[in-house]
């Protein structure tokens, strides 16, 4: 299938098979493929089903409108035939006219032993108003099937994307787990070395073996957590769900205020999620972005002028139709061995006409008038879905923005909360340690530090998830900021 730019294909696939064999019978070891998000996604638009089916859907509709051109071209045919006479039909005719008796008859051969026959017909329509219609019928359908692979694409880049960053949540949930069960850990040896002191109390041993046993519980269901997403991304990325594969990015470590202040891998994940300062534009400069560019709206006009451009095909069918047609033939028969047409111009006769054919319809039954209404009731039905998309869209435009700002607004407060929860962890346990302070106070102050990492990373997810959502609901995946520039090579 031949692949193009127009059609937002990728480049690079994924390469999964590594390892060493480590004995005869060992199946060979798969080495981690590291998946930046940049790559995830064109590995996924790569192997993606969807994308294949739109393309291939784009494919019929370019040879649609070729069919369409060729009715207005001409229509040259022709066959050829030869046929070998085992018997030679006769006819019989009164003996009298080769000279014989009244009342008898004559048997009289009719052709000879090889008969061959050739014709070429031509036909040019001259006037056929439904030839012209279909062409703009079937360019229209075309356009849809551009926008369809526009908007399939749009879609895997959007829910690659949720994806990944859903699994880099988990991912950042396990590790902030084990960094509070490690600080619980630290917190009870001390706690027990100064209960063999005689300074601390063995109800304080206590109290932090139960908040050590009660973390350390969940350690296993964010690891599975961390299995589930990874798998889901790696199966819309159309990999085998039990590759190895590492992410890149911390969404913990995140600064979505400054890029400078990130790692290179945090860097791109902030400018992948979507539009880059989408705060900085106002909602009403959103919503008009979105109806010139969202897949949707654009999906439906198509939809909206396709129906027109069909029910016009149905009316030109109340046309006359003009045509020119020309046909040749030529006759050759002779006995005895056959030659090629016979051996001389005695045994060959030939013929040729040409005209002018003009079809004036009639009466039909009311089909075409039935066809008309059909078509006028779709293109009707598809406006009122356009209605709906449309006003659909504001609203989903205005929710999304707020959610991009409230995450945003989310994110910046836990920030400032994950500083502060630190330093009071940090004083509870220097206070601990010097007898000034109560194990209580250490193991809120943890469980506070714990609650508002949790949170901050769960406000960047939501920022950046929404941000892709908003992208979406515009209409920019992937061509504008946000864009992912790559080349087919499937």
């Amino acid at each position: 299938m031949k692949r193009r730019a127009t059609k937002f294909g990728v480049g690079i696939l994924a390469v999964v098979a590594g390892g060493v064999v480590t004995g005869v019978f060992a199946p060979p070891l798969r080495a981690q493929e590291s998946y930046p998000l940049r790559r995830a996604i064109q590995v996924a638009l790569a192997n993606s089903r969807a994308v294949a089916d739109a393309e291939y859907g784009l494919t019929i509709a370019e040879q649609q409108v070729r069919e369409a051109w060729a009715s207005a071209l001409p229509s040259i045919s022709g066959d050829v035939s030869y046929s070998r006479n085992l018997m030679v039909q006769e006819i019989f005719l009164p003996a009298e006219f080769f000279g014989g008796q009244p009342g008898e008859v004559q048997a009289v051969r009719v052709g000879s032993d090889n008969s061959w026959q050739l014709g070429m017909t031509l036909s040019q329509k001259l006037f056929e108003y439904s030839v012209f219609v279909g062409i703009g019928a079937a360019s229209r359908f075309r356009e849809l099937e551009v926008e369809r692979v526009r908007g399939t694409t749009q879609q895997v880049v959007t829910t690659v994307r949720q994806a990944y960053f859903s699994s880099l949540l988990a991912e950042s949930q396990l590790r902030l787990l084990e960094q509070s069960v490690a600080r619980v850990l630290a917190t009870l040896e001390e706690t027990r070395a100064l209960n063999r002191a005689g300074l601390a109390s063995d109800y304080d041993v206590l109290r932090l073996d139960v908040e050590y046993a009660n973390i350390s519980a969940n350690l296993q269901r964010a690891r599975n957590a961390v299995t589930a997403t990874r798998r889901t991304l790696l199966v819309e990325m159309g990999l085998a769900a039990d590759l190895p594969a590492v992410l890149e990015g911390a969404l913990e470590a995140i600064d979505p205020d400054s890029l400078e202040a990130n790692a290179a891998a945090n860097v791109e994940v902030l400018l992948l999620a979507g539009v880059p300062g989408v705060l900085e534009d106002s909602v009403a400069q959103l919503l008009e972005t979105a109806k010139r560019r969202r897949t949707d709206l654009r999906q439906l006009r198509s939809a909206v002028l396709l129906e027109e451009s069909r029910r016009r095909v149905e009316a030109a069918e109340f046309f006359p139709r003009l045509s020119l047609f020309s046909n040749y033939s030529l006759l050759a028969q002779e006995d005895g061995r056959p030659n090629f047409f016979g051996e001389n111009e005695f045994q060959r006769t030939s013929a040729a006409a040409a005209g002018i054919q003009v079809e004036i319809p009639i009466f039909q039954g009311f089909k075409r008038m039935a066809r008309m209404s059909q078509r006028t009731a779709a293109m009707r039905q598809n406006e009122t879905r356009l209605a709906r998309a449309e006003q659909d869209a504001v609203n989903q435009v205005r929710s999304l923005y707020e959610a991009v700002e409230e995450a945003l607004q989310r994110a910046r407060s836990q920030r400032g909360a994950v500083a502060q929860a630190g330093r009071g962890f940090e004083i509870a346990s220097a206070e601990y340690r010097e007898g000034i302070g109560s194990q209580l106070q250490v193991t809120d102050a943890e469980e506070a530090l714990r609650v508002s990492d949790f949170n901050y990373a769960i406000a960047i997810h939501d920022y950046l998830v929404a941000r892709a959502q908003l992208e979406m609901a515009i209409g920019l995946v992937p061509e504008e900021p946000g864009a992912f520039p790559v080349a087919r090579n499937r």
